[in-house]
């Protein structure tokens, strides 16, 4: 049997893509709201969780600078390879979130952005979360909100599901799987967290255009593979009516809603 590191293990050229489109476009726009959500400050030991190639993580450790501690987690190594090269000063460490390889009350806050609906048991990893927090510490998540407030990323499933069928609606849809905010402060409780706060924000998904924005959402996914070149164009064309409200001088900037919740130990 397939273990679970390697079974979401992904490759040098799909971290590089992360880093060189993913992050600018959608996550280093949300990184700074959610280290200023958690009320991180100066002196603070604080876990990224799922971190990717690092953007929350090397956000923490600016507004840290020499004090404190600062831990990016991630299952992928080269994710992490990425992450050591773009930031060498910052500990990075592969784990698993249902299994954190860290002590009880390590941290005084746990980040996670954007991750959260990918793990397969969420309450167990919100749990795990909370273990290695602080008493009194703080865990916060951030999460797309769901698809049906999307103003961009909704008609745009939609109209991908006309062309392509149920499996893109699925697949195109996993992202928003964690939106609804009563559900998602539910499963923060159940963890065995108080919820302390939550917001609602509206941010910017940025592309050069809108055929980029199309390769990135379906040939970035597994949707590329599963699909024919000729349900693939007719995506990109029928993208064009869907996001030319959302092009701007400067490209196509796409609405994207966000939950943060955050919840205290």
């Amino acid at each position: 049997m397939q273990k679970t590191t390697e079974a979401f293990q992904i490759s040098m050229e799909a971290a590089e893509v992360y880093e060189a489109r993913f992050v600018p476009a959608f996550f280093a726009e949300w990184a700074p709201h959610l280290v200023d959500f958690a009320g991180i400050t100066r002196g603070q030991a604080v876990l990224d969780v799922a971190c990717g190639t690092g953007i929350v993580a090397r956000t923490v450790a600016d507004r840290l600078g020499a004090t404190g501690r600062v831990v990016g987690l991630d299952l992928n190594d080269a994710m992490l390879v990425v992450a050591r090269r773009v930031r060498p000063d910052v500990e990075w460490r592969q784990g698993d979130v249902a299994a954190l390889p860290f002590a009880e009350r390590s941290f005084d806050a746990v980040l996670c952005q954007m991750a959260l609906m990918f793990f397969p048991d969420r309450v167990g990893a919100l749990r795990e979360m909370r273990r290695v927090a602080a008493d009194g510490g703080t865990v916060a998540i951030l999460v797309p909100a769901q698809l049906e407030t999307q103003p961009a990323y909704g008609p745009f499933v939609d109209m991908a599901a006309r062309h392509a069928g149920p499996d893109a609606a699925s697949l195109l849809s996993a992202y928003f799987a964690c939106g609804r905010l009563d559900e998602l402060t539910g499963l923060v409780e159940a963890a065995g967290l108080r919820v302390s706060a939550t917001r609602t924000r509206l941010g910017r998904a940025r592309f050069p255009s809108i055929e980029a924005f199309v390769a990135a959402e379906v040939k970035g996914t597994p949707l590329g593979s599963r699909i024919s070149d000729a349900v693939y164009e007719r995506i990109r064309s029928g993208a064009g009516d869907v996001l030319r409200p959302f092009l701007t001088a400067s490209g196509l900037e796409v609405p994207l809603e966000g939950h943060l919740v955050a919840g205290r130990r």
